[in-house]
């Protein structure tokens, strides 16, 4: 095989460039787009970098013309679901108009393989833990529902025009690269595990626990956390899948079993011998109360397993990135 370029959307984000790392170790050559509103030109270590927006078709079909690819990994949206409650316009127009640019532009040029991020979010308020891919779609947010509507989308265009898909519905990614060459960098910073470090680490912050009066063993939310490594070789063990059997699927990116906050908050503590400083607030609205996932059909799939998420590898590496970054 000749061509070995990957288009990777988004890559320079916190997930986008761990894939790109991945794919260089599997030897692809990863070509990221990333108007780099959340992502960081720092991160784009592995590849040629067009500095651009989804949103700008022509841009877009310049770089099918210009580059060969092999596939596309798509990542690049807006992701903040508070921000979508209060601007859908922003999130309908980014993720869903980008994404029909960057499907037409594969069609033109005649690129027919897709690896779509996805979210657990498109899942809504779960009715049954853990969660499988069948389980009924419902999301409660229009960030959940722009991701849902990309993936009806990309199934039309698999019926219509043989495209092959691979939809990988992400769980909490967390953790760090492991050698620290990248890691989460986010502006403004929602995820947990980085904030609860910041709690434990940074004398001036205190992290805001969003309820605990949950029905959950300490009243804490639960979520299943995943090692950004584990989630970036899922992206090749899915191109690889679907190049060599030309299936399609959808599968969900999580590890099985869940943490709360407070568990979260009490590894934290130990791990850097320090006291996270906290308030408990009131519940966010559409917050589930546990989200885990059935990952059991990736391993099925694409023999995936997530072999670095355990807490104490998510934490120690997220803890080392933390402490390299804010320097």
């Amino acid at each position: 095989m000749n061509n070995r370029n990957i288009l990777v959307t988004g890559g320079a984000g916190y997930i986008g460039s761990q894939i790109c790392k991945s794919l260089k170790e599997e030897e692809f050559t990863p070509i990221v787009i990333d108007n780099l509103i959340y992502g960081h030109k720092w991160a784009v270590q592995w590849g040629d970098f067009i500095n651009g927006d989804l949103l700008d078709r022509d841009l877009v079909f310049e770089v099918f013309a210009k580059y060969d690819f092999y596939a596309v990994v798509h990542l690049a949206a807006f992701a903040y679901v508070g921000e979508s409650v209060e601007n859908p316009s922003k999130y309908y127009r980014n993720n869903i108009v980008g994404s029909i640019n960057l499907l037409d532009a594969m069609l033109k040029h005649n690129v027919r393989d897709i690896i779509f991020s996805s979210t657990c979010s498109t899942y809504g308020i779960p009715n049954v833990i853990p969660i499988q891919e069948s389980h009924a779609q419902n999301p409660i947010n229009p960030y959940g529902r722009s991701k849902l509507v990309v993936e009806e989308i990309i199934k039309d265009y698999h019926k219509s025009y043989n495209f092959n898909y691979s939809i990988l519905r992400y769980f909490n990614a967390a953790g760090a690269d492991l050698n620290c060459d990248i890691g989460e960098s986010h502006s403004p910073e929602t995820h947990l595990i980085p904030l609860v470090i910041k709690a434990a680490l940074d004398s001036e912050y205190v992290l805001k626990v969003y309820g605990d009066n949950y029905k959950t063993k300490d009243g804490t939310a639960i979520r299943d956390y995943i090692h950004v490594v584990d989630l970036a070789n899922a992206h090749v063990l899915s191109l690889r899948q679907i190049k060599s059997s030309g299936e399609s699927f959808c599968i969900n990116l999580g590890t099985g079993s869940g943490l709360s906050v407070m568990e979260i908050i009490n590894h934290v503590g130990l791990i850097t011998n320090s006291k996270v400083k906290y308030e408990i607030v009131p519940r966010r609205e559409g917050d589930p109360p546990i989200l885990i996932a059935d990952s059991s059909y990736a391993k099925e799939k694409i023999n995936w397993i997530p072999e670095h998420s355990t807490i104490s590898l998510i934490l120690d590496t997220s803890v080392k990135w933390y402490k390299k970054h804010s320097k």
